[in-house]
């Protein structure tokens, strides 16, 4: 993992942690304002935060779908 790809997903870790599943969201709306605004490259790493952020929920739904059904066996 490089160094760039640590940061993002400290960043991205950070804003689930600060927002919850509302940080997926308003990232990818702060990515198409960039875009739109005529800042692509600052969309791009908006976008790919934005995708760390659902990566890692998507990981920590599945861990807990998991663990519940572990529990009910």
């Amino acid at each position: 993992m490089s160094k760039g790809d640590k940061l993002t997903n400290h960043l991205a870790l950070s804003m689930l942690g600060e927002c919850g599943i509302a940080a997926i969201w308003r990232l990818n709306v702060a990515a198409a304002d960039a875009d739109r605004s005529g800042h692509p490259c600052a969309a791009a790493v908006i976008l790919q935060i934005a995708e760390a952020a659902e990566e890692a929920w998507l990981r920590a739904e599945g861990a807990r779908s998991l663990l519940c059904c572990s529990k009910s066996s």
